[in-house]
């Protein structure tokens, strides 16, 4: 029979169909564009191919863009028998996850990998910080992501795209030193992997080395195509860096062009991706503008609050939330804000209501309330998943809260505890000694 990348054996007998659906897999793990087209050419070869149709379904899923994925999947659960019990765990694992049955899925993923460690794309549903067990709302995640990709391992050597997923739970985890080699090793091995050259990106940031991580990622993305997965949060690295060294021309540049939520004068301007990537990193950018000291328009978070309602309009996702309570407390939309904190849903939900409320506290000025709102989720705000770079945005916003106080030795000795690499002048106006 015919194998994937990995050794995995295929139900097709079309070695199109297979050729088209190893090199789709591959782009996916790499957030490579065109990935969902080399799916939909793997079915077209076979329709019968039960692995190509879930897996057209699941990269259809990652990219939240609104396509089919309904379809798909259904073909796939109707083409189930024949195929191996491999196959039919896969099936049965993807199918779960990409009809919203989150928890099912996880517990089946987990299930199929110790007798299938090997299966990649099953894999992968685990990885990365906006994966099932990042965005679990568990306590302790970071320490189970590093365990999982851990005990992965062994059974994938030196694979780039496992590689580079170790290394952002080593980093997550504190392990910046062994993040490094794990993430060059996976670099050399595949230079446009663009999960590793975000990775890459991670791992410098958490070394505090802001001009080789803006000169690596800058000199990476001039490639990357804009309709990869990662080109909007890869800018956003970018525009944060700029910021950071206090380029503010060029991280608006970048912002308009390839972070804003569809905005922007020229033809093409504005972000593409899938929407919690979108929103997330528009208003955390603002916001650590804000921060800064530099003039945030009120038009710039209307036009995000304004995508927050449109694309979150029902809280589900506690990421997404709480940005999306940034962007409407910032835009000065209390009612938005009001819904999500009383219907936040999910394990993490006492945080999102504990964040929004404390966004919208900074936003009306109250400081010392909202400076008791974020103190609370010090210890547990990776609950609400994404990365420490991304949550850094809470932390700043406690910063803010003691500096408008006056508190300016709490400050910074907050920041000399958590955050001791960073560049206080540059990440709070008002910071520095």
């Amino acid at each position: 029979m015919l194998q994937d990348r990995y050794g995995n054996t295929l139900s097709t007998e079309s070695t199109t169909a297979r050729d088209a659906y190893v090199a789709g897999i591959d782009r996916f793990l790499a957030a490579q564009a065109s990935a969902e087209d080399a799916l939909e050419a793997a079915v077209a070869a076979d329709p019968d191919f039960a692995l190509g149709q879930i897996g057209l379904a699941r990269i259809r899923q990652a990219m939240g863009q609104g396509r089919d994925v309904a379809g798909p999947a259904a073909k796939a659960k109707e083409l189930t028998a024949g195929v191996t019990e491999r196959e039919a765990a896969h099936l049965n694992a993807l199918g779960l996850l990409v009809s919203g049955q989150g928890p099912a899925a996880y517990k089946a993923i987990r299930a199929h990998l110790l007798d299938h460690p090997r299966d990649a794309l099953v894999a992968q549903t685990c990885t990365g910080v906006f994966g099932l067990i990042g965005f679990s709302g568990q306590p302790g995640r970071e320490a189970e992501q590093l365990a999982f990709t851990a005990a992965l391992a062994p059974h994938y050597g030196e694979d780039w795209w496992f590689l580079c997923q170790h290394a952002f739970s080593q980093v997550e985890a504190g392990q910046t030193g062994p993040a490094t080699d794990t993430i060059e090793r996976s670099m050399a091995l595949n230079p446009e992997n663009a999960h590793g050259a975000h990775i890459r990106s991670h791992v410098y940031y958490e070394a505090g080395e802001t001009e080789a991580g803006y000169g690596y990622i800058t000199d990476w993305a001039r490639d990357y195509d804009k309709a990869g997965q990662l080109h909007c949060h890869i800018s956003w690295h970018i525009a944060l860096w700029a910021l950071e060294r206090g380029d503010v021309e060029t991280m608006w540049r970048v912002y308009d062009a390839d972070v804003a939520p569809e905005t922007g004068t020229e033809s093409g301007a504005g972000a593409w991706g899938p929407p919690v990537n979108v929103l997330t990193d528009a208003a955390a950018l603002l916001y650590r503008a804000d921060l800064a000291g530099v003039e945030v328009p009120a038009a710039r978070w209307k036009a995000v609050s304004d995508y927050a309602a449109a694309k979150f309009a029902n809280p589900a996702i506690a990421f997404a939330d709480v940005h999306a309570a940034l962007a409407h407390a910032m835009a000065g939309n209390g009612e938005a804000v009001a819904r999500i904190v009383s219907d936040a849903k999910g394990p993490a939900a006492d945080l999102v209501r504990e964040l929004a409320e404390g966004f919208a506290a900074l936003a009306a000025g109250t400081w010392a309330e909202a400076e008791r709102h974020f103190a609370r989720t010090m210890s547990s705000h990776e609950r609400i998943g994404g990365s420490r770079a991304q949550r850094d945005l809470v932390e700043y916003a406690l910063l803010n809260a003691l500096l408008k106080q006056g508190k300016a030795e709490e400050a910074r000795l907050l920041l000399a505890t958590r955050r001791p690499l960073k560049v206080a002048s540059q990440a709070v106006k008002g910071l520095a000694a």
